[in-house]
């Protein structure tokens, strides 16, 4: 982007805001108060699409808005950067930061690999599979961030070394992207967006919410969402029908490794019973009420920093590979998505938000489903799906109050809806861009695949809904 264009969108952002905040303050609709928190939100998304800074800049904008405007109590806003949602992600990020230096990464992702065969349907089929299933154990980037160089590896080995011009390249990338999204759906641990998610639940209850809740609630559009997306992209002629010596490839990387080392298998001990303890969390909940999944994880991810790696004889982790390995960008966007419904919430702007979608004599059912879903598809397209859950969530969790529906089955469907991101090189896409996807490929593959998956949300969702009478009841 030249200089005048950032130039523009970066006036344009507060622009927006003051018109939005003064225009529709003085037309009586709403009050001065709510408007700003609608600005607000329209800036940050102006940025977050416009992208004249780091997305993850855009996300500091509440904090900054609200001390200059006053919406609402600043330590409602500046809370949320520091809240257990963050204290999760950053508990999460320490227990895996160990993995790249001593292998277990690469170990996993090799071992599902070494499955695959030279057609490139079974390539597609494993890649996306093995992102689906390693999607669910950790955030989907880190999942793309591990496969995408090793495909690209393998990509190089046999022969296919320009791989913005290659036709197998293509399919394969996006099939670990794709699948580490849909995986992603389907528990919390998959990316902030759940997270996000879970906190806007959790603020509505008021009550811990268990991550059973949330695997059981996902499952079926997981599963589901899996076959259809494989199913279009198999369906898909390709020129490219084999890549040979690929599964010799990877079986040699694998035996490269050697036997699993003990650092690995104290590691990979610290993440399951992690997993383990946030799944189970109902068996021990009141026995010990203060051991959520956020310090569990906190709690486990602080044991790297005090035990002694077997083989270098130095400790497992030290501060500064940590600065390395926490995705400080992420844990910003994720409490700006946090920061800016408390904005939201907190200056009426959701309840005002409400009101004009309740006069549209929406009455819930299907059609409140797919508006909702299709709204967070479109958000999570243009931005990505942390972004979506931000601005969505405490929309539908507004309205639905408003017409007097119970909001949770509703903010599950909606949840199925932003998991996905498939058109534009932003987000987890952008890795693979980086590695030489070309974008305009992605557009062109990504169109149908996201119509099927957002048509498969909103029918998945409202089935769900109506045939299981406990989809909206928490645990």
């Amino acid at each position: 982007m030249n200089s005048t264009k950032r130039g523009i969108h970066m006036i344009l952002g507060p622009v927006l805001f003051l018109l939005v905040s003064f225009g529709l303050g003085k037309t009586g609709i709403i009050d001065y108060t709510a408007a700003k928190g609608i600005g607000c939100a329209l800036w940050m998304i102006y940025w977050w699409v416009t992208r004249p800074v780091d997305i993850t800049v855009t996300a500091l904008l509440p904090g900054v808005i609200n001390a200059l405007f006053d919406i609402v109590p600043m330590e409602n806003v500046i809370s949320q950067y520091s809240s257990s949602s963050i204290i999760l992600i950053f508990g999460s990020c320490l227990l895996t930061a160990p993995w790249s230096e001593i292998g277990l990464d690469k170990r996993i992702s090799l071992k599902a690999l070494s499955l695959i065969g030279p057609s490139m349907k079974s390539q597609i089929t494993v890649w996306l599979l093995a992102a689906v299933v390693l999607s669910n154990m950790m955030p989907n980037v880190v999942v793309v961030a591990i496969f995408t160089p090793i495909a690209v590896s393998m990509l190089a080995a046999a022969g296919y070394k320009d791989i913005k011009n290659c036709e197998a390249a293509t399919p394969i990338l996006c099939a670990i992207a794709w699948g580490s999204q849909v995986g992603g759906a389907g528990t919390p641990l998959g990316g902030a967006m759940n997270i996000t998610a879970i906190a806007f639940i959790e603020e509505f209850t008021g009550k811990e919410f268990m991550y059973i809740d949330w695997i059981t609630r996902m499952l079926p559009y997981t599963i589901i969402a899996t076959i259809a997306v494989l199913a279009v992209m198999l369906l898909k002629h390709m020129k490219t029908s084999s890549l040979e010596g690929t599964k010799e490839y990877f079986e040699k990387c694998y035996k490269d490794l050697g036997p699993m080392k003990k650092d690995e298998k104290i590691s990979f001990v610290l993440f399951v019973v992690a997993m383990l303890g946030s799944f189970v969390r109902p068996l021990y909940a009141n026995l010990i009420p203060g051991l959520v999944p956020a310090y569990l994880f906190l709690i486990l991810g602080f044991a790297n920093f005090v035990i002694v790696s077997c083989e270098k004889k130095e400790l497992l982790l030290t501060w500064e590979k940590a600065q390395k390995e926490v995705m400080w960008g992420m844990l910003l966007l994720f409490a700006g998505g946090l920061a800016l419904g408390q904005i939201l919430t907190g200056s009426g702007a959701n309840d005002a938000i409400a009101n004009v979608i309740s006069s549209a004599n929406i009455s819930g059912g299907f059609v409140a489903i797919l508006v909702f879903t299709l709204f967070a598809c479109v958000i999570s397209e243009m931005t990505n799906s942390t972004v979506s859950a931000a601005v969505t969530l405490p929309i539908v969790i507004g309205v639905t109050q408003k017409m007097g529906l119970n909001p949770i089955p509703y903010v599950f469907t909606t949840c199925m809806g932003m998991n996905f991101e498939s058109i534009l090189p932003v987000s987890v896409r952008a890795i693979s861009v980086s590695y030489g996807l070309d974008p305009d490929k992605l557009l062109k593959n990504g169109l149908v695949v996201a119509l099927v998956r957002m048509l498969i949300a909103v029918i998945v969702g409202f089935i769900t809904m109506m045939v299981w009478p406990g989809f909206g009841v928490l645990s």
